[in-house]
């Protein structure tokens, strides 16, 4: 496939299209263990633990200038605490993968400690639990070396520009230099393959999509585009007018020759191109697309979100949740714990809605969810 044909994201499943199965809980195995799996057959295996809600940017499609009201440190999860839900999840749930996120991850002091001891777990397949982070690099570059060394497996970093100018605008702080860094710091640290992570917006940044991926692909880094999602003020949001993977694939294709990746998708997000530079054929590599909007995956999905306190989320656009923090405090037991947690991601939807007459934003941010 050549820039001169037509690209197409691959078609996805956008909710699962079996019958539910029945409503009832299914029971523990015999060792006590319990399988995060829904009504539809979809099974969590991928956590995603949000470190705290505070950021150090104040991105204009994620909050307001001044800021959040940021969660009183009482309410959310201390270290020990946190390394319970995350030890409940991987021993008892199945979980195998754990990305940390906020708010901004490294903003939370005690980051190695959890990492390391998230590292010493051992999944149901009796490998080493895979870690990875979602940052916005800002300090990264100071640490990288020491999240490796704590067990820190790979990174993504949000870059939406690479105007100094429009960075600052639309971070609302002058720290292009140190996003940048941050990139170079996690290749130099081994954390591979790192990922960029673009939001493309109207009117915003979306001249800026060929640059990027130049940007990233002399880097080595592999860039992932992606659709704006309805988790921040609402006024930024607005589905008719946002770009869609469709047009991000179209930019794409006027520059660079693109072929789909053969390696099988699975259950990650981003649909996979190898990439050849149109002029320069020495700039190779690949980019992604992550189409949450306008072709969903949710039949696919196997995520489960646990939030700084102490909160699970069994969508990332759930109206509601399921509290493990005020049960745990109260001396509930791991099995106590992991029969809530599974009861929870049961009755996940078949999908996000997002496209449905009566969706509704959640009422918590981005930056409160964790990415």
């Amino acid at each position: 496939m050549t820039s001169r044909e037509k690209i197409l994201l691959p078609l996805r499943t956008s909710a699962p299209s079996a019958e539910p199965l029945p409503a009832d809980l299914p029971a523990p195995a015999a060792d006590g263990t319990r399988a995060l799996a829904d009504r539809f057959g979809r099974v969590a295996r991928d956590l995603r633990v949000s470190l705290t809600d505070r950021c150090n940017l104040r991105c204009t499609y994620c909050m307001p200038a001044e800021g959040l009201d940021w969660m009183p440190t009482e309410q959310t999860l201390n270290d020990d605490e946190m390394i319970r839900m995350i030890t409940v999840a991987v021993e008892k749930l199945g979980i195998r993968q754990i990305r940390f996120t906020g708010g901004e991850p490294l903003l939370r002091k005690s980051l190695e400690k959890i990492i390391a001891a998230t590292k010493e777990l051992t999944t149901d397949e009796g490998k080493p639990v895979g870690t990875a982070m979602t940052t916005n690099g800002m300090g990264l570059a100071r640490r990288a070396q020491k999240l490796a060394d704590a067990g820190l497996d790979r990174v993504n970093i949000s870059l939406d520009t690479l105007d100094p100018e429009l960075y600052a605008r639309l971070t609302r702080r002058d720290r292009l230099k140190d996003a940048v860094a941050a990139i170079d710091a996690a290749i130099e640290a081994g954390l591979t393959p790192v990922k960029v992570n673009a939001v493309v917006m109207p009117g915003v940044n979306e001249g800026s999509i060929t640059e990027l991926a130049r940007f990233a692909l002399q880097k080595g880094a592999q860039l992932r585009f992606i659709e704006q999602m309805p988790l921040g003020p609402p006024e930024q949001w607005e589905r008719a007018q946002m770009v869609t993977a469709q047009d991000i694939l179209d930019e794409l294709a006027t520059e660079f020759e693109m072929t789909p990746a053969e390696e099988p998708r699975g259950s990650a997000p981003a649909a996979l191109w190898d990439v050849t530079d149109l002029t320069d054929d020495s700039v190779t590599g690949q980019l992604g697309v992550i189409a949450s909007v306008s072709h969903p995956f949710c039949g696919d999905c196997d995520r489960s979100r646990l939030t700084t306190d102490g909160a699970i989320r069994n969508c990332l656009f759930s109206n509601s949740e399921t509290s493990l923090r005020d049960l745990m405090r109260a001396g509930a037991s791991d099995d106590e714990l992991a029969e809530k947690w599974a009861g929870a991601m049961w009755v996940k939807k078949p999908g996000h809605g997002i496209d449905d007459v009566g969706f509704l934003q959640p009422d918590r941010p981005m930056s409160a969810i964790g990415g």
